[in-house]
């Protein structure tokens, strides 16, 4: 892609995304991923029914007179972005392909991090992790990743989501919070999201897009498979056809639905014909519903 395109397209994505951010996500963004360490701020003058525990004793003891420690909540946070960039995404039927939708959502949610002075990191990841991107602040590295969203190309085009969710574990060592923004088509990778969640905050963006739900009734079709790079032709007429895909999709959707349960990860699901905001919102609620 020439440099002036590419830039008008993240200028673009910048000017829309950093609005969303500013004017929604912000706030709700603060409340919900709070930082959770404490850190000193000053010290004031003991009151009774304050924790002794504590007490600043060289203060103390320099005025003669109680004083006590303030602390302050740390506000900053690492958010890693972990970003599904296998061949399945480049499909969309309506408003837009999956991977648009993913890149947009991941730089709302990275213009929304680094306005509470957080850190973001980006893992890229397909059959493989493709990229990993350190966690950063300033909006220059934000104007990188999304740069990185536009023009990646991977080398693989499978998925294989156990692969990110153990880097994860294995790379950052602080407790994190981390998006993972993918279509979730694949199997395999329960444990590895049971594992991720207990040492970080993980949670999912299902990404979907309205004509994976069914497969509609068109007669003779041709088909590809970008993870395989398969072509094979279809006859959608056959309602035995259309009936085992409507079972697979269903089959697929039920062990997602367990996987996130039993894993303990929230969830926003987002379809590539509807706005984002509602579902991410929605997620926000939940989340600040049970602090």
């Amino acid at each position: 892609m020439e440099s002036a395109e590419l830039f008008k397209k993240v200028r673009k994505i910048e000017i829309k995304t950093r609005g969303l951010s500013n004017q929604i996500f912000s706030g709700q963004y603060h409340s919900v991923f709070k930082g959770r360490g404490m850190a000193f701020s000053e010290v004031r003058e003991y009151q009774f029914g304050d924790d002794i525990r504590n007490i600043d004793w060289n203060v103390t003891a320099r005025f003669n007179h109680p004083y006590i420690k303030i602390f302050d909540e740390e506000r900053e946070l690492t958010v890693m972005l972990l970003i599904d960039v296998s061949s399945s995404n480049q499909f969309g039927t309506k408003k837009a392909l999956k991977q648009e939708v993913i890149t947009e959502i991941a730089a709302v949610l990275a213009f929304s991090a680094i306005k509470n002075n957080d850190k973001v990191g980006v893992i890229f990841f397909s059959k493989k992790v493709e990229k990993f991107i350190p966690p950063k602040k300033g909006t220059s590295h934000i104007l990188r990743i999304i740069r990185e969203l536009i023009e990646f190309k991977p080398d693989e085009q499978g998925t294989n989501l156990a692969e990110p969710l153990r880097y994860l574990t294995n790379v950052i060592k602080k407790r994190c919070t981390a998006f993972v923004l993918s279509d979730f088509l694949d199997s395999g990778f329960q444990d590895a999201m049971k594992i991720a969640n207990k040492k970080h905050d993980l949670i999912a963006v299902h990404v979907t897009d309205e004509r994976e739900t069914e497969l509609p009734d068109v007669g003779l079709v041709r088909v590809r498979n970008a993870e395989r790079d398969l072509v094979m032709w279809v006859d959608s007429s056959d309602m035995k056809v259309r009936r085992e895909y409507n079972n697979w999709y269903s089959r697929q959707q039920a062990f997602l639905n367990d996987t996130f349960l039993r894993s303990g990860v929230d969830v926003a699901r987002v379809r590539t014909n509807q706005d984002y905001i509602k579902p991410l919102l929605s997620l926000f609620k939940v989340r600040g519903g049970r602090k």
